[in-house]
């Protein structure tokens, strides 16, 4: 079935003023020098940030739901220093990736997955991070490819571990549908330490969510519920999972006691001073238990090889 070629934007219009928003006010956010490439995959062609040692492990860094490459900002420039890192705009959202099919199952996200490694030269030895729906994302990743991971770092994964609250969903469906009065009262709530710590960066979030919920078309994101027990305990990858001790999307001591219980080879960690906001209110501590997780399971190629004859 042939989609528009503005897909998922609502028009043509829709999209350019996105694109637009994206370029003079985001783009801006991005505080090192990184070079851009554009990957193509039978989805469409994905964007790419790219910085830091070519030789240094490869992070893949992914955003969450109507969210860019951009939300990685506060984080990219410690995070460059010691990874090779590639933050993307994900397929079928806003970004300056492009969608020629539709994107609505979990098979289709992960086919994308595989095809952006490919194109990006990324065989084996993945790192790979994700914030939210980003998070949610790798963990399914894990469990689909993970021969090609060393580590994935999920932060704050929506619905994995947990069902998202009630609490959550009724303030979030409110926002939707009164947004003009209480989508700030939303994001001030779901990110209270970044409120707290800076508000212009709520102001700067209320203004890139307002542009994106304007922009996308009607859509359904694929959200599998929380994963059982088995496959909890399948999980055989590397794991690090980061949530604030503030989230308000699950009870964060209830998700270490569920993991403690289920998958004790899962690390997890409670971010003191954070919440939903965990990479922007604690940059710094995210950003070096990723980096030491990372360094941990590198596999150096020259063992590797040595390991193989």
């Amino acid at each position: 079935m042939s989609i528009p070629a503005w897909f998922p934007y609502r028009s043509a219009e829709s999209r350019d003023s996105y694109l637009a928003f994206y370029d003079s006010v985001l783009g801006k956010q991005w505080p090192v020098d990184s070079e851009e490439r554009m990957i193509p995959t039978s989805y469409g062609q994905t964007f790419a940030r790219i910085t830091g040692p070519s030789d240094a492990p490869p992070l893949v860094l992914l955003p969450g739901a109507v969210g860019t490459s951009v939300m990685w900002a506060p984080n990219i420039r410690d995070l460059s220093k010691d990874c090779r890192t590639y933050a993307v705009d994900q397929i079928g959202d806003v970004g300056r990736t492009t969608c020629v099919k539709p994107v609505r199952r979990i098979v289709d996200l992960l086919a994308w997955l595989d095809e952006l490694f490919d194109g990006l030269g990324l065989r084996e030895r993945i790192n790979l991070a994700g914030c939210s729906y980003g998070g949610w994302l790798t963990l399914q990743y894990a469990a689909h490819a993970p021969h090609r991971l060393s580590s994935i770092i999920p932060l704050a994964p929506g619905g994995a571990v947990l069902r998202i609250s009630k609490k959550f969903m009724f303030r979030l469906i409110l926002a939707g549908v009164f947004s003009r009065w209480l989508l700030r009262p939303l994001l001030c709530w779901i990110f209270a330490d970044m409120a707290r710590k800076d508000p212009r960066r709520i102001d700067s979030l209320l203004s890139e969510l307002r542009m994106g919920m304007r922009s996308l078309a009607p859509r359904s994101l694929p959200m599998p519920p929380a994963w059982t027990d088995a496959e909890w305990t399948a999980l055989n990858v590397p794991t690090l999972l980061l949530v604030g001790e503030h989230e308000t999307i699950y009870d964060p001591e209830a998700v270490l006691r569920r993991l403690k219980r289920v998958a004790p080879h899962v690390k997890v960690e409670i971010i003191p001073g954070a919440g939903h906001d965990l990479t922007f209110a604690q940059a710094e501590l995210v950003d070096r238990r990723i980096i030491e997780f990372v360094k941990q399971h590198a596999i150096v190629p020259e063992i590797a090889t040595l390991t193989a004859l």
